[in-house]
């Protein structure tokens, strides 16, 4: 399918060498629909020149843990498995896509670790040792690291949990940033499925206009704001009817912290009404 981008669309920046040196950015994606796995459009590409200039810079890198809205739990969990499986949690799509696998690794290693953090701030979590990887985890790491050799460890989306509570949870995770972990929230910028079409469209107004606030917000630090996006954000309502695909964004900037900027590498909007945005938390030196 073909897809319309905002303007400009993609940058193919790599982190920065001065943050090779230190943490890891924190990273947000949207992963669109389960068929950005095939329909990579401008996202899929940046998105791997950005993994490759991570893996280059960050030699140690040993995880991601991701927050996807595609689990949703009562309370927090963490996948423990050592090697999940791929699971295609979608239906009515090409059959071509249902033969896709994502083969990376588990750790239960590192899920001790997340599952230790959390404890620790007060956000008790359990470790799932059958949980697979759901489409909003696989489908963005197919691109980002498309040789699936880099652990991968999901965390549930608490299914009463807001903007405030997620930041906690990614705030929890900060340290393993300096521990060669990549914190990546899975979501999406717009996510108003009622609006989907298909086809080739020019973006819709709203979804630019949702999409440059958010940025704008970001790239101020006002995480004031952003917290408070639904009262203070246009067209919050529209961008998101219900929060579950913005929610993974305040993840990643809880696990970034102040004093960091957005490394943008995709503004694409795609079938008019899913904007792409994907963009690196990293500091500023």
């Amino acid at each position: 399918m073909s897809t319309l981008s905002t303007s400009p669309s993609v940058s193919a920046n790599a982190p920065s060498a001065a943050v090779a040196q230190g943490a890891l950015p924190a990273l947000f994606v949207s992963h669109g629909a389960p068929l950005f796995a095939v329909d990579a459009g401008e996202t899929g590409p940046a998105l791997t020149r950005w993994g490759q200039g991570l893996k280059a810079q960050f030699p140690g890198l040993r995880g991601v843990v991701v927050m996807s809205p595609h689990w949703m739990a009562r309370s927090p969990m963490v996948m423990a498995g050592a090697q999940p499986a791929t699971w295609h949690d979608f239906g009515g799509f090409p059959p071509a896509l249902y033969q896709l696998q994502y083969p990376a690794p588990g750790s239960p290693a590192l899920a001790a670790e997340v599952a230790s953090l959390l404890g620790a701030a007060g956000i008790p979590a359990q470790g799932d040792a059958a949980r697979p990887f759901d489409h909003g985890a696989w489908v963005p790491l197919m691109h980002l690291f498309p040789q699936a050799d880099v652990p991968v460890v999901q965390v549930a989306l608490p299914a009463t949990a807001g903007p405030a509570e997620v930041y906690a949870m990614g705030m929890a995770l900060r340290s393993l940033r300096s521990q060669g972990v990549l914190v990546m929230g899975s979501g999406s910028m717009t996510h108003n499925l009622s609006e989907f079409f298909g086809g080739a469209r020019e973006p819709a107004p709203y979804v630019v206009e949702f999409s440059r606030w958010i940025e704008e917000a970001v790239t101020r630090g006002d995480i004031k704001a952003l917290l408070n996006y639904r009262s203070q954000a246009p067209h919050a309502a529209r961008a998101h009817p219900t929060e579950d695909h913005f929610l993974p964004l305040f993840f990643a900037l809880g696990a970034a912290g102040d004093g960091v900027q957005a490394n943008y590498l995709s503004r694409e909007v795609m079938y008019s009404m899913l904007a792409m945005d994907a963009f690196a938390l990293q500091a500023v030196h």
